[in-house]
């Protein structure tokens, strides 16, 4: 039997945008799972029908209703068969950008304003049935992560809204939640994501020690911008400027979280705030289950962010210490990221977006430095006891000697 397809979402939308399309998939009209494998596509949905193309292995799903059963993300029952219409699951869909089908001889499905929508350049929910997925609130704000252009329409943001105050978004499982937003850290300008997280009022149930940072003052004569969250959004969008890797937009985002909890009577100034901000970045990474290289680097750039912007001050023997913390002589590419973070620090302020930054190369400097130290050499010329001093002292006259 020949198959009635359409393909849908993001391909849709990102070729009327003019955007490369990456992926492609399709919704099936009018048919059962046993049509599809009879045609020899292969099964692979757990939760609804999809099947993947015998040739080209696209995704195609069978056209579906969904209704909501239970609280949370997962609490829906699914409904495919063959009389569910394209416009029936096109109102499923998050956004009216995200609801428009295009059929094999090119012409569009646009049942709910989508093409309206997307020249207007905005983010607006399909139906109420919007409000039964909290995923979608994160998925709207990394959207505004790829899409700075657009602005989220007040009848969604109000909605949003009551979807926080209802608790839902406390039902997102800790996977769910990284997944969304390490996928909106690597987006162009990340910072929209945790505006509209912000706005909505998402970012404090999820991400409390990130959102308590604004209002937060700082020194305006090393920081003009002055909010600590303001300075922390330029931060991000300098790493993406950067094109900097997932763990180090991921230290650029968690590195000043000391700083939330500086007492107020000690504001403007936050002395002490990088250790402070150590055990805050462990257990948002735990509660969010990063991956290890993510957490890592936090911490490291949480710990010693401020010794990078004084490094050109630094006694060699302190240079040596950082180098060591660092574990920057065993893994010099992780020290890359480190310095990488750090230079998004110091160029997300006010002002400071073109200065240049050299704490990193005189750091770079210093551990070629240190790593040419031949630690062999020495080990065969003294007493085994003497070892580690000896090595100590051969790589800090190496810092010293370094340009």
């Amino acid at each position: 039997m020949p198959l009635t397809t359409y393909i849908v979402g993001g391909a849709v939308r990102d070729g009327l945008l003019g955007l490369p399309v990456q992926d492609r998939d399709h919704v099936v009209v009018g048919a059962t799972p046993e049509d599809m494998v009879a045609l020899g596509f292969r099964p692979v949905g757990k939760d609804f029908p999809v099947f993947l193309h015998p040739d080209s292995h696209e995704e195609y799903a069978l056209a579906r209703t969904e209704r909501k059963t239970a609280h949370g993300y997962k609490g829906f029952a699914v409904h495919a068969a063959p009389e569910v219409t394209l416009e029936q699951d096109l109102l499923r869909r998050d956004l009216t950008i995200n609801a428009i089908a295009m059929a094999e001889d090119g012409s569009l499905i646009d049942p709910y304003g989508g093409r309206a929508d997307l020249e207007a350049r905005l983010f607006r929910h399909v139906s109420e049935a919007f409000a039964e997925d909290p995923v979608r609130i994160l998925r709207i704000a990394r959207f505004a992560a790829r899409f700075p252009d657009f602005t989220l329409a007040p009848e969604t943001l109000a909605l949003m809204r009551q979807m926080v105050a209802a608790g839902e978004v406390d039902a997102l499982v800790a996977e769910r939640v990284w997944q969304e937003l390490s996928r909106g850290l690597l987006e162009a300008t990340p910072s929209r994501m945790f505006r509209v997280l912000r706005e909505c009022g998402a970012l404090a149930r999820l991400l409390p020690e990130v959102d308590c940072l604004f209002g937060v003052p700082q020194p305006p004569q090393h920081h003009p911008e002055i909010d600590t969250g303001e300075h922390v959004m330029q931060v991000i969008d300098a790493a993406a400027r950067q094109g900097l890797s997932l763990p180090a937009r991921v230290a650029a985002l968690l590195h000043d979280l000391g700083k939330g909890a500086t007492p107020p009577e000690f504001w403007p100034k936050h002395h002490g705030h990088e250790g402070r901000g150590v055990d805050l970045v462990k257990a948002l990474c735990e509660r969010l289950r990063a991956p290890l290289e993510c957490r890592d680097l936090a911490i490291m750039v949480a710990r010693d962010h401020g010794n990078a912007h004084r490094a050109l001050e630094l006694r060699p023997a302190t240079v040596l210490e950082l180098l060591e913390r660092a574990d920057a002589l065993r893994r010099p590419e992780r020290f890359e990221d480190f310095l990488a973070a750090c230079a998004a620090d110091f160029h997300g302020r006010d002002g400071h977006r073109e200065r240049p930054y050299p704490q990193a190369e005189y750091l770079r400097a210093t551990l070629n430095a240190a790593r040419r130290v031949d630690a062999g050499a020495i080990a065969r010329q003294v007493l085994p006891a003497a070892i580690p001093e000896a090595i100590r002292r051969a790589r800090i006259a190496a810092i010293t000697a370094a340009p």
